[in-house]
């Protein structure tokens, strides 16, 4: 296995980036973007080719972001240019890094996307949380995230039909029972999760802390508090490379918001706090150490755009199944202090780690997407100084649901709402609901076994 030291330093120039992949003899440099998904589009390049390309990129058609999760394409967006034109995907070298699974040396990097004149592709996921993250640079800020990142590991499923089951741990059984926290349970995939650990290591994501969440074989993964686009970049990577890791075991890593009928969901939690450039002040602390008002602005900000942003943090038809009343999963965006029944949870910390957690987003997320979405409803509460209700002291799912129930809904919420489409960019906002309603229409083409179940011969 690889260590640090292979993995690729933060390279700030090309010829650094060039003497690394040849002292490293890689190979092949995947080039790689998320779509809208957070699926990886891209080109595998062999080294030297890449090389004479960094700077000008490697093209892609632009329908390459307006696919479906199934692979079809929302070809009657207006967005999409009728020409299919290509766009310059230009690596970021700071996000050169190896590919630890494969037995050629091989290298990855994240692009950025262009037109041919020039500008950044306004939908393309990446180019948005850019935007966001200048918008708080305007203003003299700089947001800082934390995301948690919950998935489970199942049995190989080769039959869509059937539901997912299990996978034997070390111990030679299956786990059942609610084990949140268990330790000898989160032991019982020491081998999947400790090659996970060495991928993560080996290819510069950094992983904080890991723990048993309440489902059979069910974790999470803390990443450590940084940079929201870099952390973005780790999420997306870090989806493969558990896929991968597990796939060793002849296991599945699933990010699935609700892959058990009866079993909790999986969420990916983002904590975010915003400091001030000039001096690194947390904006969300006083000098005395209390809650300073833009604390409450930011929370207003997010009780008032979550809801209409709702389709940005649960992006599939099976992310309103977690989103109920039996859930452990939040139903509403009351906020609380160190209350996980909260949609918006304030943790208990000092004045430096003063954040808000949004406990909405599920797992099925793009972290792009997601981290720049969350970030845009509290710039908003910011700039225009909304305040939120009253903190809640008591469990929130007493309070009633108030978030949308179905991805249709959410995505007419969002087509309404002005303020998140001048954040995150009109022409992004109209692309993401044509490519969101096309996967819902090819939902509703599919029979479910439970209709075949009860209405077959019942009606």
């Amino acid at each position: 296995m690889t260590g640090l030291a292979d993995a690729a330093p933060r390279f700030t120039s090309a010829d650094d980036a060039i003497h690394w992949l040849r002292e490293r003899r890689i190979d092949e440099v995947e080039c790689i973007v998320p779509d809208m998904n957070g699926i990886m589009r891209g080109k595998i390049v062999p080294r030297e080719d890449f090389i004479r390309i960094v700077d000008a990129g490697v093209r892609l058609p632009e329908f390459v972001f307006f696919q479906a999760v199934t692979g079809d394409s929302a070809d009657d967006s207006e967005i999409v240019n009728p020409l299919d034109r290509d766009v310059r995907c230009v690596p970021d070298l700071t996000t050169l890094r190896v590919v630890p699974w494969y037995e050629e040396p091989t290298a990855q990097v994240i692009c950025d996307c262009y037109f041919a004149d020039g500008r950044m592709v306004d939908f393309a996921p990446r180019s948005v949380l850019r935007r966001v993250v200048e918008l708080y640079a305007e203003k003299g800020l700089r947001p800082v995230v934390a995301p948690e990142l919950e998935f489970y590991l199942t049995a190989n499923n080769l039959d869509p039909d059937l539901p997912i089951e299990v996978p034997i741990g070390l111990s030679g059984r299956k786990e059942s029972g609610r084990q949140a926290y268990g330790i000898e349970h989160a032991n019982d995939f020491d081998h999947v999760v400790n090659l996970m650990y060495d991928y993560c290591e080996a290819s510069r994501i950094e992983i904080a802390t890991m723990a048993h969440e309440a489902g059979p074989a069910q974790l999470e993964m803390n990443f450590r508090h940084g940079d929201p686009i870099e952390r973005a970049d780790q999420t997306f990577l870090f989806k493969r490379t558990a896929r991968l890791a597990a796939r060793k075991y002849d296991m599945v890593a699933t990010f699935m918001a609700m892959p058990h009928q009866d079993m909790p969901g999986s969420a990916t939690h983002i904590h975010q706090s915003i400091v001030r450039i000039d001096d690194g002040g947390n904006i969300f602390a006083a000098p005395d150490g209390s809650d300073a008002p833009a604390l409450l602005h930011y929370i207003g900000g997010l009780q008032r755009f979550v809801p209409p942003a709702m389709s940005l943090f649960c992006p599939n038809v099976n992310s309103y199944r977690r989103i109920r009343l039996e859930s452990d999963a939040p139903i509403n965006v009351h906020w609380g202090r160190d209350n996980r029944t909260c949609g918006l949870r304030v943790p208990d910390s000092g004045p430096e780690a003063r954040r808000v957690e949004n406990r909405v987003i599920g797992a099925d997320s793009n972290p792009y997407v997601a981290m720049a979405a969350t970030l845009a409803a509290g710039l908003i509460g910011l700039e225009e100084k909304i305040e939120p209700e009253p903190v809640v002291e008591v469990n929130a799912h007493t309070l009633g649901v108030s978030l949308p129930s179905h991805l249709s809904d959410a995505l007419e919420e969002l087509a309404a709402c002005e303020p998140m489409k001048r954040v995150l960019g009109p022409r992004f906002v109209e692309a993401y609901i044509d490519v969101k309603r096309l996967e819902w229409r090819l939902y509703n083409r599919v029979i479910s076994s439970w209709e075949r179940e009860y209405l077959l011969l019942n009606v």
